[in-house]
C-alpha cells in the first residue's frame, strides 16, 4: 500500500493523548485553555498536511509513513483513503473552533481535558476502516459524555440506553458477518443489526430522542464536538456499506429521508434554541444519510460533498448560538429578544451559516444540494421533491429564529456583548470556507466525485452475492 511522506495521522492521534494526560496537572482553566487551543491548532496542521498529501499522491488509500501500529499490532489499523481525506481536518477544525471561542465564564463547565482525548479517539476513529477497532472507538468517545453528564449531576439514562444498544447492535452483527458464510441467512441478520445499530448512533427517527436530550443536559460544546462529526453515518460508511446489496443500501437512504423531513419539521415549531440546533443537526445530518445510500456516483458524491459543507455550516450556526447563550444564557424562541444592535457580527454569522447549511446559492451547500437532488431523483423521482420540501422547511426554521433572536424589540444590556478576538478569528475563518467554497466548488466537486466512483468501485463483491442468493428480497424491497 503506498505512504504518505510523513506520519501525519499517528502524530494528529498522539499530540492531544499526551497534551491531555499532562493537562492533570495544571489546575487553572485559563492556562488549560491555551494550551489546548495551541495543542488543537497544531493538530489542525498535521491533518491539513495528510489531506494536501494524500491529495498530492492521487490514489485511493495509503497508510502513514513509519506506520507504528501496523509494526506494533501486525496489521493496518490507521488508513486514509478518499473517505477520510477530508474529514480529519474537518474534525480538527470544529475542536479548534469549539476550544478557541469557549469564554472565560464557561472554562470551568467546559473540560479542556476530555476534548482533547475525544478529538484525539475521533481522530482514530475517522482513520480506521477495521470494523472491529471503529466499534471499539465509538464505544470509547460515548464514555466522556457519561462522565460530563454524572458530574453535572443529569440524568444519563436516556442517552446511556440508546449507546449500548447501538454497540450491542454493532457487535452481534459483526460476530454473524464474521461467522457467516458469505451467501447464507445469518449475513443477512448481522448486516440487519449492523445496519440498525448505525441508525441508532446517527439518530434516525424514531431512534432520534437522545440526540436532543444530549443538547440539553451536557454542556453545548460538548455536545456540538459529539454530533457534528456525524461518526454514524461514516459507521455506516465502514460497516453496512461495502457489505450491503443496493436494496438495502436505498432502503436506508428511505429511512433517512423520512427523518429529515420529521426533523426539519420539528426545528420549525421549536420554543427552545438547543432543541432548535438538535433538529437542524438531525434534519441535515439524514440528508447526507440519503446521499451517502445511493449508490450512483453523482448520488453519492452529493452526499460527500454535503457532508463537508454541512459540517461546516453547522459548525458556524453552532458557534453563533453557543456565543449568544454564553452572553445571555439559554434562550427561548416564544418571544423577541432584539439582539441585533448589540451583537451585529453574530447575528450576520448566523444567518450566512445558516442559510449555508441549507444549500443557499453562492455558499459552500449550493452544489453539494445540487448533487443529492440529482442523485436522489435519478433513482425514486418523488424523492427530490421530498429533499426540496425539507430545505424549504429548514430556511423557515432559520429565518424564524433570526427574526425572534435579533429583531422585534430593543435589548436592554448594561454591559458589552460584543465579540471577542479569538471568536471573530474563528467565525471568519468558517465564513471564508462558506463563501469560497459556493464561489469556487470545482476543487471540492472534482474530489468529492472521483471519491463516490472509487467507494462504489471498491464495495465488497458480496453485496452482490448476497442479491443473488435471495433475489426475492429485491422484489419485495420494490
Amino acid at each position: 500500500m503506498p505512504e504518505l511522506h510523513f506520519p501525519w495521522i499517528e502524530a494528529a492521534i498522539i499530540i492531544p493523548l499526551i497534551v491531555s494526560l499532562s493537562l492533570w496537572r495544571v489546575t487553572d482553566s485559563h492556562r488549560q485553555k491555551i494550551i489546548t487551543s495551541i495543542t488543537s491548532c497544531i493538530v489542525l496542521l498535521l491533518c491539513t498536511g495528510e489531506w494536501i498529501d494524500f491529495a498530492r499522491l492521487n490514489i485511493y488509500e495509503a497508510h502513514d509513513h513509519w506506520d507504528l501500529t501496523s509494526w506494533i499490532l501486525n496489521r493496518e489499523i490507521l488508513v486514509v483513503d478518499a473517505l477520510s481525506a477530508p474529514l480529519l481536518p474537518l474534525a480538527a477544525l470544529l475542536y479548534t473552533a469549539i476550544i478557541a471561542t469557549t469564554l472565560r465564564t464557561k472554562t470551568v463547565r467546559f473540560s479542556f481535558r476530555s476534548a482533547l482525548l475525544s478529538l484525539s479517539t475521533l481522530l482514530a476513529t475517522l482513520s480506521c476502516r477495521d470494523a472491529w477497532m471503529v466499534i471499539l472507538l465509538l464505544t470509547l468517545s460515548s464514555l466522556p459524555i457519561l462522565h460530563e453528564l454524572s458530574i453535572r449531576k443529569r440524568s444519563n439514562r436516556i442517552f446511556l440506553i440508546h449507546t449500548i444498544l447501538s454497540i450491542l447492535c454493532m457487535i452481534f452483527g459483526q460476530l454473524f458477518i464474521d461467522l457467516s458464510a458469505d451467501s447464507s441467512r445469518t449475513h443477512i441478520i448481522g448486516g440487519s443489526l449492523l445496519t440498525i445499530g448505525c441508525l441508532i448512533r446517527a439518530g434516525i427517527f424514531p431512534m432520534h430522542c437522545w440526540i436532543t436530550d444530549l443538547c440539553e443536559k451536557s454542556a453545548f460544546g460538548t455536545a456540538i464536538l459529539f454530533l457534528l462529526p456525524m461518526t454514524g453515518a461514516y459507521a455506516i460508511m465502514r460497516l453496512v456499506f461495502p457489505i450491503a446489496p443496493s436494496y438495502a443500501l436505498q432502503a436506508i437512504a428511505i429511512l433517512s429521508l423520512l427523518s429529515s423531513i420529521y426533523a426539519a419539521a420539528m426545528s420549525a415549531v421549536q420554543v427552545d434554541i438547543r432543541r432548535l440546533f438538535a433538529y437542524m443537526f438531525l434534519s441535515h445530518s439524514s440528508l447526507v444519510l440519503v446521499g451517502l445510500e445511493l449508490t450512483t456516483p453523482i448520488g453519492l458524491a452529493g452526499g460527500l460533498l454535503v457532508w463537508l459543507s454541512a459540517g461546516i455550516a453547522l459548525l458556524g450556526f453552532a458557534l453563533a448560538l453557543r456565543s449568544i447563550e454564553a452572553r445571555t444564557g439559554r434562550l427561548s424562541l416564544q418571544f423577541f429578544h432584539g439582539l441585533q444592535d448589540q451583537i451585529p457580527f453574530l447575528a450576520g454569522m448566523f444567518l450566512i451559516t445558516g442559510l449555508a447549511a441549507i444549500g443557499f446559492p453562492g455558499t459552500i451547500g449550493f452544489i453539494g444540494m445540487e448533487m443529492l437532488l440529482e442523485g436522489a431523483v435519478a433513482i425514486y423521482p418523488t424523492v427530490g421533491v421530498i429533499v426540496a420540501i425539507t430545505a424549504a422547511i429548514n430556511g423557515i426554521s432559520i429565518m424564524r429564529a433570526y427574526f425572534l433572536l435579533f429583531t422585534g424589540v430593543n435589548h436592554p444590556s448594561t454591559g458589552s456583548l460584543a465579540c471577542k478576538p479569538t471568536e471573530r478569528i474563528a467565525i471568519l475563518l468558517i465564513l471564508l470556507l462558506i463563501i469560497g467554497g459556493g464561489l469556487w466548488p470545482q476543487l471540492g466537486v472534482h474530489s468529492r466525485y472521483l471519491s463516490a466512483k472509487e467507494l462504489i468501485q471498491h464495495r465488497a463483491p458480496l453485496s452482490e452475492n448476497v442479491t443473488r442468493s435471495h433475489p426475492e428480497l429485491t422484489t419485495v424491497s420494490k
